[in-house]
């Protein structure tokens, strides 16, 4: 674990869906450790963000931009390659969920969805990925979810976008593994974020229950990112108990399992 403020100093990390929730866990806990910040999330709660990460005396960028667009994407990039600073870190946090009955779900919201979890992760890695091999070095971070290591009914497209996430960053890590670039995916249970009621899931079991803390998953996924490991299952122990089981058991039965906690009570 990272005990020294100035062990970074210096040090640069962009992390995108920093204005709340695990991404400004995140970003605080970078700050603790001496590393200035790029944040970026597509609300004006990034300045607040950025105010209360300066107090922790380190220097903070902003880019304001909704990374669902093709537009937001080239602009965070523009962003990185123009800051004048070297890149030592990137945290791609940012993401949202649907929940509900697929066929009672909005298309419209679901495909932005997908544009945000899926695709700027693709179009955003594919931008500062060659920099980082040009430089030898630096470190990735993808969020992910244990939603991703099963079928996710009552939220299937959220699911399938979080086994996108943690495939590709998987087959990326392994990629660039002998070019001096770790990539480490964060894979959360329910956290105490707005996730449960942006998604419309605050009437399940899952949004109803104790959740675990946004700080605490941040720092686990720090320290995982640090050690250059490859994936952390953080927060409580029953997320790696899910997440293990998931690998062993039946899909129909892990898919009945997650339906228990994410299915609608009313319907």
């Amino acid at each position: 674990m990272e005990s020294s403020k100035a062990s970074h100093k210096g040090q640069y990390a962009v992390i995108t869906g920093a204005s709340s929730g695990i991404g400004y866990e995140l970003a605080k806990v970078f700050a603790k450790n001496g590393y200035d910040l790029l944040i970026c999330a597509e609300d004006k709660g990034i300045y607040d963000a950025c105010n209360a990460l300066q107090a922790m005396n380190v220097k903070v960028d902003v880019c304001l931009c909704d990374l669902s667009t093709f537009e937001g994407v080239e602009m965070l990039s523009e962003t990185i390659a123009t800051a004048g600073r070297k890149t030592d870190v990137i945290c791609m946090n940012a993401g949202f969920g649907v929940g509900g009955e697929f066929v009672k779900t909005d298309l419209t919201r679901e495909l932005q969805m997908i544009s945000l979890n899926v695709d700027s992760l693709v179009h955003l890695t594919k931008r500062v990925l060659p920099a980082l091999i040009e430089q030898g070095n630096g470190k990735l971070m993808y969020t992910s979810s244990i939603a991703g290591t099963m079928p996710g009914p009552y939220y299937a497209v959220y699911a399938a976008t979080k086994a996108f996430v943690q495939s590709f960053a998987e087959a990326i890590r392994f990629e660039v593994k002998d070019k001096g670039i770790t990539v480490t995916s964060l894979q959360p249970g329910a956290t105490e974020t707005n996730f449960f009621a942006r998604a419309n899931m605050l009437n399940t079991v899952a949004g109803e229950s104790k959740k675990d803390s946004a700080a605490d998953v941040a720092q686990q996924g720090y320290d995982a990112l640090m050690a250059g490991r490859d994936h952390v299952v953080a927060g409580s122990w029953m997320n790696n108990v899910m997440a293990g089981s998931a690998k062993i058991i039946p899909e129909k039965m892990a898919a009945s399992m997650q339906a228990a906690q994410t299915k609608p009570k009313n319907s």
